[in-house]
């Protein structure tokens, strides 16, 4: 009997509360979840594991989240979803410019998530 691949979603998310907040609906919901705090992991482990999805934080400790998206999209389409604390119309757009494909303002619902 086959198996069916559970689709893989990798968090990038310094705030340890929303990252377990995030990985125990995700699990949940059947994704198999991986999670680093950092953006230079995060550029680290996108191609090594090659998500089905990202879920980033714009305000990382070491390299900005739009820097992230920069840098994904020069080599994949992966789909991006920001997470973040920035609500301004501003953020949203330059973010969506940059290649995200999604915008969550902290703090949402997990049916806004899902």
């Amino acid at each position: 009997m086959t198996e069916i691949a559970r689709k893989k979603i990798l968090i990038v998310e310094d705030d340890p509360g929303i990252t377990n907040f995030l990985k125990t609906t995700l699990r949940a919901d059947g994704y198999d979840v991986l999670s680093v705090s950092t953006g230079a992991a995060a550029l680290q482990v996108i191609p090594s594991h090659c998500p089905d999805c990202v879920l980033l934080d714009l305000g990382l400790p070491d390299i900005g989240g739009s820097q992230i998206i920069e840098s994904v999209r020069e080599w994949t389409q992966l789909p991006i979803i920001v997470i973040s604390a920035r609500s301004q119309e501003s953020d949203k757009a330059a973010a969506l410019d940059q290649g995200a494909d999604d915008y969550l303002t902290k703090p949402f619902g997990v049916v806004e998530l899902k």
